[in-house]
């Protein structure tokens, strides 16, 4: 099977005004914060002066507002490239989609079928062997279709008892595997037929008394599941 990878592009709309922002120029963007200057960023992301300064030219003109101030020095220099507040808040809002991206890297990944819609509720369940959740409604789907339901591994609640709160979805299931990584532990969970990872602290581990074989009930809102159509 051949090694897949997928690149990320940052929609930007400014006042109606779209661009997408590949990863290169998000790297010039904080590159230009970090060093003040644009010949040296543009050294630091391995490209030549003339294609940073067309990076800059083009999301300008696409976007229709100014991100860069250029400043001149005299003999002794003191010339520099700093972002403008439109280019900062450009590169907060990648940054914040980086942000939820790194948190929510690793999913979980159900194939099922969706077996009912309630459109009062707002809400379908979908199934897979045992396995049966309610994930948010998408009005484009219908009864039968085949989805690919994905739940981030810190969006999934480990308890010994089920307990009354807003979480939608609560399922008994059998933990089969823990592995401690980076001071987290990475529980695997059979639920229905279905194994779901779990990351939770050592903490959170010692004062639940977790190990494998212990029968546990796994909670999540039906909010935090994501789907595609296959």
């Amino acid at each position: 099977m051949a090694d897949v990878n997928a690149g990320v592009e940052y929609k930007i709309n400014v006042d109606g005004n779209l661009f997408l922002l590949d990863n290169k120029k998000y790297q010039l963007l904080q590159a230009i914060l970090d060093t003040g200057s644009l010949t040296t960023a543009s050294k630091k992301i391995k490209v030549s002066y003339r294609t940073a300064l067309n990076y800059i030219e083009k999301m300008e003109s696409a976007l229709n507002v100014k991100i860069v101030n250029t400043t001149k020095g005299g003999k002794g220099g003191g010339g520099g490239t700093s972002l403008t507040d439109d280019g900062y808040s450009i590169l907060k809002e990648c940054k914040k989609i980086n942000a939820i991206m790194e948190l929510h890297k690793e999913v979980n990944e159900i194939e099922a079928d969706i077996v009912d819609i309630n459109t009062e509720k707002g809400v379908m369940t979908i199934k897979m062997n045992q396995f049966e959740i309610s994930a948010p409604l998408n009005r484009n789907y219908a009864i039968g279709d085949k989805i690919l339901a994905l739940i981030s591994y810190d969006n999934i609640f480990l308890m010994l008892e089920p307990q009354s709160s807003s979480i939608r979805n609560v399922l008994k299931g059998q933990i089969i595997e823990m592995k401690l990584q980076n001071e987290i532990i990475r529980v695997k969970v059979d639920v229905g037929g279905v194994v779901l990872c779990s990351d939770i602290t050592v903490s959170a581990e010692k004062e639940l008394s977790l190990k494998i074989g212990t029968e546990v009930y796994v909670g999540f809102k039906a909010m935090s599941v994501a789907t595609l159509k296959l």
